[in-house]
């Protein structure tokens, strides 16, 4: 029997907002309220649900979520995101939160929500995301100065950005930057697959012609043009080569304006709020894992973190990834996708299809929130298949944090519980380090690497390698010149001999 405390999610909604002047566009937390409103509205509730919300979470905005500069606007900033939402659309929650960064957040929420509402400490939560950095980089181009500062009062449980994904040495190196990092894991893919660039250009281009296919039919996607596998395969023109094997249309496209809000509640109060039946979806599964720093993974091709993630949502489910109908893996960069289908023991062509939205790179990436617009576009699948299901696979940082959800109209029968993420964390934990020296000396091969393009051509490589002597895993740069770059477009580089030397803190490697 369905027990009444049972959490379910009873609203989605998404909004994009393209071809507004900037002076006319809204901020990021306008583009939050309106997918906020049509959550609500999609409940089928009774006017006045916004009134009853008790718990509004913002998921944390890009330029609130680093201090690089490419992504601080200048524009001003909302103090208090969640109550600036929940000022637009008439709520006066006592819950205000602002989440930490990762692009697993959204996932990670939905599980907390949904036991804070089993536990009876939620009622009614609204979660929301939003980026407006198009609007953004159009003020910027055209000289046009925003006023985007918010203050609202009323508590905020604030929780910061959160823990680091990568170490001051790897950064200082270039590893910690995503469109630098997720090449070196591809790399590695290309190697395990026994291909050469040109035959992995193009498995990565079939890999990802059918989520552009599914994003030119999402009226939320951003980038909604479906190209070929040929198209996506061929680095030149617009498609240029931004860190090497990745030309541009095969990178997370974060340039977007785009929002996404679930509602959640228990099923004792959705049936107080007559929200019909039919409008209702059961978490069945839930799972997170985080996996080791980057220079201490055992391969850059697996991830432990995503396998467990998954296969405890799936047990806790009581299924197997042969029964979802619906799939959606995080796609900021094939490689993503590549893991995620190896871990689950998928095929790339599943005809399942890999994505609801059309992926990053294509619907776009509204930075740490798209996993949330992952969830709103699973919903109304799974309500027009009433007793199907589906899987959203959301990843944070470079393979970093994994949050996995199950979802279905099919009721949950029992008490809401999970098996918390503290009980088998340990499994990854345990995994023996790979060995690894920040001062590395000698001969050397090479692991892995990227080339990293400017508009010009290639500006810098980054190398991981393995001392011959000792085994000794390091990350290093070349010297920037143009023979060196070349040399390692030209041919092959994985297995590469070279040497590697350390000085003032940074290491250099020259390729044989």
């Amino acid at each position: 029997m369905m027990d009444d405390s049972t959490p379910i999610l009873v609203g989605v909604g998404q909004f994009t907002e393209k071809g507004v002047a900037p002076d006319r566009a809204l901020p990021p937390m306008g583009i939050a309220a309106e997918a906020a409103k049509s959550a609500i509205a999609d409940t089928h509730a009774a006017p006045g649900l916004a009134a009853l919300i008790d718990t509004l979470v913002m998921i944390r905005i890009f330029p609130d979520s680093t201090n690089r500069p490419r992504l601080q606007t200048g524009f001003g900033r909302a103090e208090n995101p969640p109550r600036a939402v929940a000022r637009r659309i008439g709520a006066n929650p006592a819950n205000a939160v602002y989440s930490q960064v990762g692009g697993n957040t959204p996932q990670r929420l939905i599980t907390e929500m949904r036991g804070r509402t089993a536990a009876g400490a939620v009622k009614l939560a609204l979660i929301a995301g939003a980026e407006a950095i198009q609007t953004a980089k159009d003020a910027v181009r055209q000289g046009i100065t925003l006023d985007w500062h918010e203050e609202d009062e009323g508590s905020l449980e604030d929780r910061g950005i959160g823990g680091s994904f990568v170490t001051p040495h790897e950064f200082a190196h270039g590893i910690g930057i995503p469109i630098q990092t997720y090449p070196l894991f591809e790399n590695v893919i290309r190697g395990a697959q026994g291909h050469t660039v040109p035959e992995h250009l193009l498995a990565m281009g079939r890999l990802f012609a059918p989520f552009s296919r599914v994003a030119a039919r999402n009226p939320y996607a951003f980038y909604g043009t479906e190209r070929t596998a040929e198209e996506l395969a061929t680095p030149e023109g617009a498609n240029r080569y931004i860190c090497f094997p990745y030309p541009k249309w095969m990178n997370a496209m974060d340039g977007v304006n785009q929002g996404s809000a679930v509602v959640m509640t228990s099923v004792r109060m959705a049936r107080e709020l007559g929200i019909p039946q039919e409008r209702w979806v059961f978490v069945h599964g839930v799972g997170e894992a985080v996996e080791k720093l980057i220079s201490f993974r055992q391969r850059f091709d697996r991830s432990p973190a995503m396998r467990l993630s998954a296969g405890k949502a799936l047990e806790m489910a009581g299924k197997t990834v042969a029964d979802m109908d619906f799939l959606d893996f995080y796609s900021c960069f094939p490689s993503a996708v590549e893991v995620a289908c190896d871990e689950l023991g998928l095929a790339y062509d599943d005809p399942r299809g890999l994505t609801v939205t059309g992926g990053l790179p294509f619907f776009g990436g509204p930075g740490n929130s798209y996993s949330l617009n992952a969830v709103a576009g699973m919903v109304p699948l799974l309500r027009g298949k009433p007793g199907s299901f589906g899987l959203v696979g959301a990843n944070g940082g470079y393979l970093s944090k994994q949050a996995t959800g199950i979802y279905s109209t099919t009721p949950a029968e029992g008490h809401w519980r999970r098996e918390p993420p503290s009980s088998y964390q340990g499994a990854i934990d345990s995994l023996p380090d790979a060995p690894f020296t920040e001062a590395p000396g000698g001969a050397a091969t090479v692991e892995t690497y990227t080339v990293c393009f400017g508009r010009g051509g290639p500006e810098r490589a980054i190398i991981v390698g393995r001392l011959d002597e000792s085994g000794q895993r390091f990350i290093a740069n070349t010297p920037a010149e143009p023979a060196v770059l070349a040399g390692l477009l030209e041919r092959e580089a994985l297995g590469r001999p070279g040497t590697v030397s350390h000085a003032d803190g940074r290491n250099t490697f020259l390729p044989a």
